[in-house]
């Protein structure tokens, strides 16, 4: 029978890390408020300016934009990984870093040269333990609330080396958000925007002209493309920077719940070891002063 003061020391201790974890899972919450009304206000822009993109790469127009081209070339890619800095998250980062390791695979069989960028320490850390690899490029700066200046930057960044033919593919590895009780892991082809994924198949079918363009552009196709189609490739690169924080919060605070609930059994299996073990030792103690007083009768 253990020791029921060395019960109680264990008992007091889960209670405090029961306290933290719950802590921590109140947090995630309010945390995931935040992210979901931000990721919230940004879907309906998003998605009306990717099908916007993908209805103009259908169309038959005589201007075309270098993002929209579909190259030929295949010299160099670059897979960009978002991960969280903490743990604590459950399976979160180690589900998007076992997705993005068949596309890893693919782009370097299919491209000469393929850069890894990851935003975020646990990727960082998977990538060297398990496939012992450091990143090409790597950001910290970006938690549960990402901002767009901060990705806007990445974003350019990533324009002028595609436009530059410095890079002729980006794909993104990050957790897709699809409702409060599902997010999935998912790699997207970001470019070129021609592979551009997001956009609804019966909207597709119907931006399938009969004959040219269905849009008429005032002033002119040029001076509009080259403000959409930019600026489209940098809102999808930020909705996927919002979605990562959305659902980071959702699987800490999943795994914050069951940190508590767990703690709230092994508790009550704590207190009834610990009253066992107190009551053994009381009826030891009662029948060693019974032994004592018959010895004492008897002689």
């Amino acid at each position: 029978m253990a020791n029921p003061r060395t019960l109680d020391k264990r008992r007091k201790s889960v209670r405090n890390i029961k306290k933290i974890t719950r802590t921590m899972e109140l947090i995630a919450t309010a945390r995931f408020k935040q992210a979901m009304d931000r990721a919230s206000a940004a879907t309906a822009f998003t998605q009306r300016i990717t099908q916007l993109v993908k209805d103009l790469t259908a169309a038959e127009l005589e201007f075309q934009h270098p993002l929209l081209e579909k190259r030929e070339s295949k010299k160099k890619a670059v897979l960009l990984v978002l991960t969280s800095n903490r743990g604590l998250c459950g399976g979160y980062n180690g589900n998007i870093c076992r997705a993005s390791f068949p596309r890893l695979k693919e782009l370097r069989e299919e491209y000469g040269e393929v850069e890894l960028w990851i935003s975020g320490k646990k990727g960082i850390s998977i990538f060297r333990i398990q496939k012992k690899m450091t990143p090409d490029k790597s950001f910290f700066n970006f938690e549960d609330k990402p901002r767009y200046e901060e990705v806007e930057a990445i974003a350019v960044d990533l324009l002028d080396a595609f436009q530059a033919h410095e890079i002729d593919r980006l794909d993104v590895a990050y957790m897709k958000f699809v409702s409060t009780s599902r997010q999935e892991p998912s790699v997207e082809t970001l470019l070129p925007l021609s592979g551009l994924e997001g956009a609804s198949e019966s909207s597709a079918a119907e931006a399938k002209p009969a004959a040219g363009s269905m849009y008429e552009f005032i002033p002119s196709a040029e001076s509009i493309l080259e403000e959409v189609v930019p600026t489209s490739f940098k809102v999808k690169l930020f909705k996927c920077f919002l979605d990562a924080a959305v659902c980071e919060q959702i699987a800490r605070r999943v795994a914050m719940k069951a940190a508590t609930e767990n703690a709230n059994d092994l508790i009550k299996f704590l207190s009834r070891e610990y009253n066992r073990a107190r009551q053994s030792r009381i009826t030891n103690e009662i029948m060693e002063i019974i032994g004592g007083v018959e010895a004492l009768a008897s002689s």
